[in-house]
């Protein structure tokens, strides 16, 4: 179901980027504090391929992402990481230690490959939801209104529906 759910979100920003020009994709938005759509989903992208490259040696830092501009620049490109993105997820649960420095300190907690998993879903919503708003100032783009909402919260609008 995790992968599924990925997976989803993942499709949902490839549909997006289907709509996109390069031109509106990097485009500086105000209500973003002038980032783009572009530079959140370099970094909802990078983020997963962190998690990927951090598997194998099993110490993840997610501060230390590639930075990597033409994801935010070229519709082309970030269509194709996320397919890479989505192709390496199939992985066993496995112990990994996140590592993180706060205020010149390292701290390193153990965490696993699924549980990540599961912060990246839910961190890769969150950005959804700020892309929506610069794309809802655009024209003529279509997003499904659950876009960048998490699937609590659509599971709840149904309840309260019925």
């Amino acid at each position: 179901m995790l992968l599924k759910s990925i997976n989803h979100s993942l499709d949902e920003l490839t549909n997006l980027l289907n709509q996109l020009s390069d031109q509106s994709y990097a485009k500086p938005c105000p209500a973003l504090s002038d980032s783009s759509i572009g530079e959140h989903t370099r970094h909802i992208l990078e983020m997963f391929q962190c998690l990927e490259n951090s598997y194998e040696p099993g110490v993840l830092n997610y501060d230390n992402r590639e930075r990597n501009k033409r994801i935010q620049t070229e519709t082309q490109f970030a269509k194709q990481c996320i397919l890479e993105v989505k192709k390496g997820l199939q992985k066993e649960n496995k112990p990994l230690y996140l590592e993180q420095m706060i205020d010149g300190l390292t701290f390193r907690i153990q965490s696993n490959y699924y549980r990540e998993l599961l912060y990246n879903l839910e961190h890769c919503i969150h950005h959804q939801a700020l892309i929506k708003v610069a794309v809802l100032q655009l024209e003529d783009i279509l997003v499904n209104e659950n876009f960048g909402v998490a699937r609590s919260t659509i599971e709840y609008r149904n309840q309260c529906v019925q």
